[in-house]
């Protein structure tokens, strides 16, 4: 079993927190552009608050960790591990009391090269413990505009977790999939599983757009980001997210495997 001193010990020596590879640059330029409302920022949330990038900075400083003096503007930013471990717990419990109840869940990522695998073991045991895992819209077309211009992305599923793929991929499965942000993908899922008439999903589990998305919508949505992405974080002090664990969401994808580990046991899904 990993202990939270052995995870703790992991989380800083893999850089998933203490100092990670998000620069400070990155991260204040993301809370201008949220203040500012832009919607490649906002991932799918529609803030309730007037959010300053001062009012920003500091949820981010208490949330993550990161530095609260905007007058730090380079190096490399902060995560807190006991941050990091402290939302680890109260994921595992969102996972636990889904299993429980036998909950329907989505699963989707916007990081499929670096967190497919987290997602893929938390569907496993997720379905192993009677919670029908869904897969609506697969296959479904969806536009997203990109900064090389609108591009069109196929839903497909990988052992349970929702991603998208470029439109000229032939085979499903022959690459894990494209980066993305945006929130159309779970917004197209989620308006396919009510227009067959459900079931819908009691938990979504996802980053970026996945997350942000399903909680602006209404679903109770946990899930992970890094100190550039303030949305969920906003999203989490205003109540429309659960969850958000603060990690480096940018690493080797073994490196998460130790939290996959930790949070199933936690949430008592070992298998």
């Amino acid at each position: 079993m990993l202990t939270p001193e052995a995870l703790r010990a992991h989380l800083v020596g893999a850089r998933l927190a203490g100092t990670v590879a998000t620069s400070r640059e990155e991260s204040l330029r993301s809370y201008r552009l949220f203040a500012a409302r832009d919607p490649r920022v906002l991932i799918g949330l529609d803030p309730d608050g007037a959010w300053s990038q001062r009012d920003v900075i500091e949820l981010m400083a208490d949330r993550c960790g990161v530095s609260a003096s905007s007058r730090r503007t380079s190096g490399q930013d902060v995560i807190d591990p006991e941050r990091t471990l402290a939302a680890l717990d109260a994921f595992a419990e969102r996972l636990a009391e889904a299993a429980r109840r036998s909950a329907p869940v989505l699963l989707g990522t916007g990081h499929p090269h670096r967190l497919l695998g987290f997602y893929a073991a938390l569907a496993d045991a997720l379905s192993a413990a009677g919670c029908a895992v869904l897969t609506p819209a697969q296959g479904h077309c969806v536009d997203i505009t990109t900064r090389f211009g609108l591009r069109t992305y196929n839903l497909d599923y990988v052992r349970g977790v929702a991603l998208v793929r470029g439109s000229g991929v032939e085979r499903p499965g022959c690459e894990p999939g494209a980066h993305t942000h945006s929130p159309l993908p779970v917004r197209t899922v989620l308006a396919a599983a009510a227009e067959a008439g459900g079931p819908l999903p009691e938990l979504v589990i996802g980053d970026h757009g996945w997350l942000c998305g399903a909680g602006q919508l209404g679903f109770e949505a946990i899930g992970a980001a890094d100190t550039d992405d303030p949305a969920p974080f906003v999203g989490e002090a205003e109540g429309s997210v659960s969850v958000v664990v603060p990690l480096d969401d940018g690493v080797r994808s073994d490196y998460y495997l130790p939290l996959t580990r930790y949070v199933l046991n936690r949430a008592c899904l070992s298998q």
